[in-house]
């Protein structure tokens, strides 16, 4: 589903953010990102995005070499992965259904599809009946809620949660993972970076931790195993 072959990526400034990385995360799978403030998270990140190039190596996103892929295929690839980020993004002059439409409206999705769908994929996240409200008049927890509604709404074999319970108090932090814990028994694959030491010590997932580019372990079921 998503492999890194021999990955290495340095910025123009010198930094090495990635530094033979090897990692193959197979469909299905729920794993951790983990490790150090600039220990190459976001990089491995938005390397799967095609946010920035690699130096050097392959990466494969669903049996797709990205690294030779052409500009105009990006967006194609994109729609593969579904992304929840930790200030949420929402739209602030839109519903919360009419965030989540637009996701399906930028490829074009039938009206008649999207009447359908967007209440099936708010009862997912426990919104129903929030379909006309907008952002600023739901808590953060709903608002995260609503990105993950979006994320998910194109039904994309691949979720990134990028900090996801990183601005929610712990209460609120678990109703979130308990419905990506559902995404994932769905089949999603998910792929979660995080500093939340209880989330990953209490999941028992698959443990990637970084540092200074490099993979430090790769556990099958891990802990967090940081201090920070």
């Amino acid at each position: 589903m998503i492999e890194f072959q021999n990955v290495s990526k340095k910025y123009d400034n010198g930094v090495m953010a990635l530094d033979n990385v090897n990692i193959k995360i197979e469909k299905g799978e729920f794993v951790f990102i983990v490790g150090p403030s600039g220990a190459g998270k976001s990089t491995f990140i938005k390397t799967i995005l095609k946010e920035v190039d690699v130096s050097t190596g392959k990466v494969w996103v669903d049996q797709t070499n990205i690294t030779r892929l052409h500009q105009r295929r990006v967006p194609y690839l994109r729609r593969k992965v579904g992304v929840v980020f930790q200030d949420f993004r929402l739209l602030p002059n839109k519903t919360v259904y009419e965030n989540i439409a637009f996701a399906m409206e930028i490829i074009g999705t039938n009206q008649r599809i999207i009447r359908k769908q967007v209440p099936m994929i708010l009862a997912l996240v426990g919104l129903m009946g929030k379909g006309n409200v907008y952002p600023n008049q739901l808590s953060g927890g709903e608002q995260q809620r609503v990105s993950i509604a979006r994320a998910m709404i194109n039904n994309p074999p691949i979720l990134i949660a990028d900090e996801p319970t990183g601005n929610l108090d712990p209460e609120t932090s678990w109703e979130i993972m308990k419905i990506l814990r559902t995404i994932n028994r769905r089949g999603t694959t998910i792929l979660m970076a995080t500093h939340d030491r209880e989330i990953v010590d209490i999941m028992r997932k698959r443990v990637i931790a970084l540092e200074k580019g490099n993979v430090a372990r790769d556990d099958k079921i891990g802990v967090y195993g940081y201090d920070d």
